[in-house]
């Protein structure tokens, strides 16, 4: 018998959030990460006809938990793993960095990686050639800084982009085009900006979604990515107004003048 392959699809919540859902092609069971809203979810497990057996949630805000009660509610026993932080006292199974997963009967296995910046205790889980990155990285941008620092998200960055490029990033909104606009003013010459521009506008006509997106796309046009890039450097430095002597500098002044410029 052939191994159970991951499935993965997005369910839509609030204006642009993904619930991502986890099956497999010969099982019944199902996990879902970042369960903002429980509603969506069980009409797409009965629709479906699967059970849900876990909650995988990456960090404490709302829009990422507050239907984690109500699926509590309706699977008895759920399972539901997070990072160890009080503010998600729902969370039966606290992991962290390095703790190893398997989902879905056994046939899904994620490993959990500390990624914090937008939140103190934010996580990501990789595996199975996928990462589930809640609001650390966006397709082409990046989360705010929270109640984490901005050392710590360029940090966590650097370690997502040195993941293999053919890793596919599912983060939890679709922001992605409003993303590649803020890459525009960094590196408006750039053509592999441009070109990403036309293809997720003509995904989002037909009614897609522009993620999960490749690493490999994401470091060609990230600038969060980027923040060794002569010209990404050198845009950053001329919004500082001042010479920026590494990275996590870079990276700031660049999360700063997004914040503050173009949101």
């Amino acid at each position: 018998m052939s191994s159970a392959r991951l499935q993965i699809e997005p369910i839509s919540a609030f204006e642009d959030n993904y619930i991502w859902l986890l099956t497999t092609d010969q099982g019944r069971s199902a996990a879902v990460v970042d369960p903002g809203d429980e509603d969506p979810v069980i009409d797409r497990l009965r629709e479906r006809d699967f059970r849900l057996e876990a909650v995988l949630i990456t960090h404490h805000h709302g829009d990422h938990t507050g239907g984690v009660e109500g699926l509590a509610a309706a699977y008895p026993g759920l399972r539901v793993y997070g990072p160890k932080d009080r503010r998600i006292p729902e969370i039966t199974h606290p992991v962290g960095e390095r703790d190893r997963l398997m989902l879905l009967e056994g046939a899904v296995s994620l490993q959990v990686l500390a990624v914090p910046g937008h939140t103190t205790s934010h996580i990501a889980y990789q595996g199975e050639g996928c990462l589930f990155c809640g609001d650390t990285l966006f397709a082409a941008g990046c989360g705010r800084v929270f109640d984490g620092s901005f050392e710590d998200l360029a940090a966590s960055l650097r370690r997502i982009a040195a993941l293999p490029g053919e890793t596919l990033v599912y983060c939890a909104h679709e922001y992605t085009l409003a993303n590649l606009g803020f890459a525009r003013w960094v590196e408006p010459e750039r053509a592999a900006i441009a070109e990403r521009t036309e293809e997720v506008r003509r995904l989002r006509a037909a009614g897609r979604p522009s993620v999960p997106a490749r690493l490999d796309s994401e470091r060609e046009t990230n600038p969060f990515l980027r923040t060794s890039v002569p010209a990404v450097v050198a845009a950053a430095q001329t919004y500082a107004g001042c010479p920026l002597v590494d990275e996590t500098a870079v990276f700031t002044a660049l999360r700063q003048w997004k914040d503050h410029a173009y949101d």
